[in-house]
């Protein structure tokens, strides 16, 4: 018997898409990635600081001159680990959804 596990592996991975923008939203970075920028950056890593790293360099390579990738890429990694806990705890049927891209915030390094 085969189960289709699509839903509950789309619902982890949009989990954690949205507990990355909410860990950028609280460190004040006015980045958001959406569902294309998430699955092209998972297509380069499973390694969610890795992750992290490739976006800097290829879509915020000012921030370099002033953090080191991998401090900041953990740095994010941890909040992003908060607010998913946060998330899987809540559960399914009392999930709530922020667009984080509609938040307003300052923009760390511009």
């Amino acid at each position: 018997m085969m189960i289709d596990d699509a839903p509950i592996q789309y619902w982890s991975s949009e989990t954690e898409r949205n507990a990355y923008n909410a860990a950028f939203y609280e460190l004040g970075l006015r980045w958001h990635w959406d569902r294309e920028t998430y699955c092209q950056l998972l297509r380069q890593s499973q390694d969610g600081p890795e992750r992290v790293c490739h976006y800097l360099s290829t879509h915020q390579p000012h921030l370099l001159r002033a953090y080191d990738a991998r401090s900041l890429a953990e740095v994010i990694e941890q909040k992003k680990e908060v607010h998913q806990q946060r998330e899987l705890s809540e559960g399914l049927g009392s999930r709530r959804y922020f667009n984080w891209a509609e938040s307003r915030g300052a923009e760390l390094g511009a």
